[in-house]
């Protein structure tokens, strides 16, 4: 682990670094108080620090408060280690801020101790950060197909139109359903109907831009929000996305099972406020138009 040292006394800040060196840590020295904030301020700086209160310019005390005040999102674990042991400034020193205070002269076992303290604190939170991350995204993603999930689908296209509305920008969604699926279950199992879906999600989202999205409505629908998209453009999209889902089938095991979809789409009015629900329901509308009219095809929203 990488470890900063903030001390104006070279002696002292080479006495440390020695020990820190021993015991295995990586070692990044800063002369002085700014110093040390600019070091902190960098992306991948050092998550455990150790600062010395007094020092010249930006001293230890308000370096800790400094960088609580800052709102970074990479938590520091500070040890404050100065030659003032009152209990006033113990009290102080904590309260700007650090987590730890040492007073010196000190052991080096005891520094050691702390340092481990404190990488264990660092390590647990970075689980911690890593456990609620995967329940982010889990929270935010289809489980079986990986793409957006309907709750999701639904703000993407919600913040599109606001957006589309305040730059008087144009923008299309797509309603996509797979045709005759409840067959496909029915024939050849529902792991094998799994494995269509988790494919026809991957070709969707290589049919459109960087800047789309795609989730799934539900079950066997997909919503895809094309924001800055002109009639003509979506229209180029929803013919791309009918060839990518029927030019070859899908292969599961020993099948080849042929898959098709029908398409609907609507625009939102230019400049002017569209409901979510409102374009929803006339894509909607226009893929059931596309089933009627023999599906493996596109209609347009009325």
């Amino acid at each position: 682990m990488r470890v900063l040292i903030a001390d104006d006394d070279q002696i002292s800040r080479t006495v440390v670094k020695a020990q820190l060196s021993k015991w295995g840590y990586e070692v990044v020295e800063a002369i002085d108080g700014e110093q040390a904030w600019q070091v902190l301020q960098e992306e991948d700086s050092p998550r455990l620090v150790i600062i010395d209160w007094m020092m010249p310019g930006l001293d230890g005390l308000e370096l800790c408060r400094r960088l609580r005040e800052s709102g970074d999102k990479s938590y520091h674990y500070i040890i404050l280690l100065t030659s003032r042991d009152s209990k006033d400034d113990t009290i102080g020193g904590l309260n700007a801020g650090a987590d730890d205070y040492i007073t010196k002269p000190y052991f080096a076992q005891e520094l050691e101790v702390r340092l481990r303290a404190g990488a264990r604190i660092l390590n647990l939170q970075q689980s911690l950060e890593k456990a609620l991350e995967v329940q982010r995204y889990q929270a935010q993603h289809d489980s079986l197909t990986g793409i957006l999930n309907h709750r999701e689908i639904l703000k993407v296209l919600e913040n599109e139109l606001i957006r589309s509305e305040r730059q008087r920008s144009s923008m299309a969604v797509i309603m996509g359903d797979l045709d005759h699926f409840k067959k496909v279950n029915d024939t050849y199992g529902h792991v094998t109907g799994d494995a269509v879906l988790i494919e026809v999600a991957e070709r969707l989202r290589k049919s459109i831009r960087l800047y789309d999205t795609v989730g799934r409505y539900g079950g066997e629908e997909f919503l895809l929000v094309l924001p800055g998209c002109t009639k003509d453009e979506a229209v180029m999209i929803g013919h791309r996305i009918l060839g990518s889902i029927a030019s070859e089938p899908v292969q599961y095991q020993d099948y080849y099972i042929p898959v098709t979809i029908s398409i609907g789409l609507a625009f939102n009015k230019t400049g002017a406020h569209t409901d979510l629900g409102e374009i929803v329901q006339a894509a909607d509308t226009a893929m059931y138009q596309a089933k009627q009219n023999g599906r493996n095809r596109l209609e347009l929203a009325v």
